[in-house]
């Protein structure tokens, strides 16, 4: 019989797909070559279903090798939080029940009735999760195994902890950028003490080179899930998790910072999709 210590907490996955994808249907100006599928993408804001042209030139889409490094880290178990099926139908549900299905995962669709933020997206999926302590994280952001395979090993709540210098030069984000994602503060024991989302530009500059940065990936249990619930809209009046996240640190929940290493792909704007094209260029995506 295995001892408790040896048994490994089926942990499942949340992928927010729900994202209206304004910066990447907003045609920058800047020039980026985009081919005709790629653009049909952008324009409809699907960062995840964004073809990447991998080995041997055959089209796949960035949410595979999300699902992909997923897999890698020992996920089974998937959901992705996505809007109500439109009447013109749904790409990315028509990909994933059909020519895409993962082999190495079960991939279920939870609906976000309205796109009220990220901390909404979370509760929607309350049911899907039930018991289960669950991964959340970005549709346009690739963390990487390591980082994802460190999250379900966990053992409680916890978070990957970004240097903002590491992240930049890793990952090829523009500086100005790491002013739209959120700055941590940790305490001598590696623990959470404070998040603030979109801190701008000024608070970025002075927390310098070595800030401490959420890229918005998160494991968290039942709390978690209850704070998500509770939270109250943001300024942007959006429900989110990094406030919902505050919500429970205020109730007692502890989370763990988990030191990490970029690079982290960030596929927001059509300005990315040039670079992260470079970098998935020779990867065989195996969701």
């Amino acid at each position: 019989m295995a001892s408790p210590a040896s048994i490994v907490e089926d942990v499942v996955a949340l992928v927010l797909a729900r994202g209206l994808g304004r910066r990447m249907r907003a045609d920058s100006g800047d020039g980026t070559p985009l081919s005709a599928e790629q653009q049909s993408a952008a324009a409809a804001g699907l960062k995840g279903m964004m073809p990447m042209p991998g080995p041997g030139r055959r089209l796949r889409p960035f949410l595979d090798y999300v699902l992909s490094d997923l897999a890698d880290a020992g996920f089974t178990r998937v959901a992705l939080i996505v809007a109500p099926e439109g009447d013109a139908g749904d790409p990315l549900r028509e990909y994933y029940q059909g020519a895409g299905r993962p082999a190495r995962l079960s991939v279920s669709f939870v609906v976000q009735p309205e796109p009220l933020g990220t901390a909404d997206a979370v509760w929607a999926a309350s049911e899907w999760v039930g018991a289960h302590p669950f991964v959340v994280l970005n549709a346009d952001n690739l963390y990487g195994e390591v980082t994802l395979r460190a999250l379900r090993l966990a053992g409680g709540p916890a978070l990957p902890v970004y240097q903002k210098d590491d992240l930049v030069l890793s990952s090829a984000i523009p500086p100005e950028r790491v002013a739209a994602f959120a700055v941590l503060t940790m305490g001598p024991d590696g623990t959470l003490q404070d998040i603030v989302e979109k801190p701008g530009q000024a608070a970025i500059d002075a927390a310098g080179p070595r800030a401490l940065i959420s890229m918005n990936c998160w494991r968290g249990d039942r709390r978690l899930m209850e704070a998500c619930r509770d939270v109250e809209p943001s300024r942007r009046g959006e429900f989110e998790l990094p406030m919902a996240v505050r919500l429970a640190i205020r109730r007692g929940v502890v989370f763990r910072g988990l030191p990490a290493k970029g690079p982290v792909l960030d596929l927001s704007s059509r300005a990315d999709v040039t670079t992260v094209v470079a970098r998935l260029a020779t990867v065989e995506p195996r969701p």
